[in-house]
C-alpha cells in the first residue's frame, strides 16, 4: 500500500521495513521479501488474472482489498510452499482484522475461483495481440511491450523481457590485483558460508552470488577485498583506457562502482573525483572507498547540471554515467516499469542532454569521454552519442556496445567511449 501511495523506491521501502523486524528469523523475513517483491514484480500479470473472476476490477478495489488480493494471487499462482487455502484464509483473516469484515466474502469467493482455475487462465492471443501477450505474460505496461517489439521484433522483445524477469544475483567485483589464491580462498569462504558463487562469462574478477544474505556478510568484505558491480559496469570502465596517475572525474558517481575501479587503475598516484547531488550517497561512496584503502577519491557534492570552470581542460577522463529510464535493470529495480512513462523518457534524454553540455569541457584536449547508461534504446544511448560527435570536438574511440539481457550475462546497458580533439 505505501508503494503505491508514496513516492519511495520499492528497495527503500524493503530495507526500513526489514530493518524495523529486524527480530524475525530470516525464513520470516526471506518470505517477506519474496512476496513483496514478486507482487510488485508481477504485479500486470496477477491483475489481469484477478480481473477473470472479480465483479470488481483491481484499479477500483479499496487500496488495502487490492493488495491482499494482489499478495494473495502471488502466493497461489507462484509460491508451491504456501497452499492456496492457507494463502486464501490469512487474506479473510487479515481483511476481518482490518475492519474490512464486509469484504470478506468478496475476497474469499474471488482467491478461490483463482485457486480452482488457475491452471487454465489463458494468455492473450500471442498472433493477433503480441503486445499485449508480452505484456500481461512479462506484466511490462502496454506501451513498453510496444517498445521493445518496434527495438527488436517480436522473438527479441519476448527474450529481453524473460531474461528481466529472471532471478538476478548479486554482482560481486573482486580487486584487480587479488591474487589466484586470494581469490580461491575466498570461493571457499563463500560456499562454506552457503552462498554459491558463479564466474562471470565475459569479466574474470567478478563472481555472481546466490543465496546472499547481505553483501557485508561475505568474507573478505571487511578488509575490502570486493565491491558490488555489474560486469557490464566494469567493462565500460575498462574501456575508458584509465592510466595510473590519471584525474578521472566521475560526475554522476552514485553508487560509486565506476569511481571504485577508476581508482584501482589510477593506482595512489591518481586522483578520483566521485560527484554526486546527494550527501547521503557521497557519504557511501567515501565509506566504500576507505574500506578499500582508496585515499586518492574524493567525493564531492556537485549538481552535474552546472559547469564548472575549476576543472576545465583538466581531467584525463570524464566518466558520464548519467541518468536514464534503468530500462536495463527492470529485474533489479521492479517498480521501475510502473514509474516510467514516454513522456518521462523524453525528459530523462533532456536532463541527459543538460549534463553533457554542462560537463564535456572539463575533458582535456586528447582527454577520453566516457558515456554510459543502464538502459536500452538509442533516444538515451547511440542518439546522445551521436548528438556529442555533432556538437563538440570529440571522435569515437569504440563502437557503442549495448548490451541486452536474455542475450549478454550482465545488465542492460549501453556505453561508448570518445576522445576529445585536440
Amino acid at each position: 500500500m505505501a508503494l503505491e501511495r508514496e513516492e519511495i523506491y520499492s528497495g527503500v521501502l524493503l530495507s526500513g521495513v526489514l530493518t524495523k523486524y529486524d527480530y524475525l528469523e530470516q525464513g520470516e523475513k526471506a518470505f517477506i521479501k519474496r512476496l513483496f517483491e514478486g507482487t510488485t514484480e508481477q504485479r500486470i500479470y496477477l491483475d489481469y488474472c484477478i480481473d477473470r473472476f472479480s465483479k470488481t476490477p483491481v484499479r477500483k478495489m479499496k487500496p488495502l482489498i487490492r493488495s491482499l488480493i494482489r499478495m494473495s494471487a502471488y502466493q497461489i499462482l507462484f509460491m508451491d510452499s504456501v497452499p492456496d487455502a492457507a494463502a486464501v484464509n490469512e487474506a479473510v483473516k487479515i481483511c476481518r482484522k482490518r475492519s474490512f469484515g464486509s469484504l470478506s466474502g468478496f475476497v474469499n469467493a474471488v482467491l478461490r475461483n483463482l485457486s480452482r482455475e488457475k491452471a487454465q487462465i489463458p494468455l492473450p492471443d500471442k498472433k493477433k495481440d503480441p503486445a499485449f501477450f508480452l505484456s500481461v505474460r512479462y506484466s511490462v505496461p502496454l506501451w513498453m511491450a510496444e517498445y521493445f517489439l518496434k527495438l527488436y521484433g517480436p522473438e527479441g522483445a519476448e527474450s529481453l523481457l524473460a531474461a528481466l524477469l529472471e532471478v538476478h544475483p548479486v554482482s560481486v567485483r573482486l580487486r584487480s590485483d587479488a591474487s589466484p589464491e586470494r581469490i580461491q580462498r575466498f570461493l571457499e569462504d563463500a560456499a562454506a558460508a552457503g552462498v554459491r558463487m558463479t564466474q562471470s562469462p565475459i569479466y574474470d574478477h567478478i563472481y555472481l552470488a546466490e543465496h546472499l544474505e547481505g553483501v557485508a556478510s561475505l568474507p573478505g568484505y571487511e578488509e575490502g577485498l570486493f565491491t558490488v558491480q555489474d560486469a557490464s559496469s566494469a567493462l565500460s570502465v575498462t574501456a575508458a583506457g584509465i592510466r595510473p596517475g590519471d584525474l578521472v572525474v566521475d560526475a554522476c558517481a552514485a553508487p560509486g562502482g565506476k569511481s571504485l575501479l577508476a581508482c584501482e587503475l589510477t593506482g595512489p598516484d591518481g586522483h578520483v573525483i566521485s560527484r554526486d547531488r546527494s550527501d547521503d550517497k557521497c557519504e557511501k561512496i567515501l565509506e566504500n572507498a576507505a574500506r578499500l584503502g582508496f585515499r586518492q577519491l574524493e567525493a564531492q557534492v556537485f549538481d552535474a547540471t552546472e559547469s564548472d570552470p575549476a576543472l576545465k581542460g583538466k581531467a584525463d577522463v570524464l566518466i558520464l554515467d548519467v541518468p536514464c529510464s534503468g530500462l536495463g535493470i527492470l529485474g533489479k529495480k521492479r517498480d521501475i516499469k510502473y514509474r516510467i512513462t514516454p513522456e518521462s523518457m523524453e525528459e530523462v534524454a533532456l536532463l541527459q542532454e543538460r549534463i553533457v553540455d554542462a560537463s564535456w569541457e572539463m575533458v582535456r584536449p586528447g582527454g577520453i569521454l566516457l558515456y554510459s547508461t543502464c538502459t536500452i534504446g538509442p533516444r538515451e544511448n547511440e542518439t546522445q552519442v551521436r548528438r556529442i560527435l555533432e556538437k563538440y570536438p570529440f571522435e569515437a574511440v569504440t563502437e557503442g556496445r549495448q548490451f541486452l539481457p536474455g542475450t549478454d550475462p550482465c545488465d542492460g546497458f549501453f556505453y561508448q567511449v570518445l576522445r576529445r580533439k585536440g
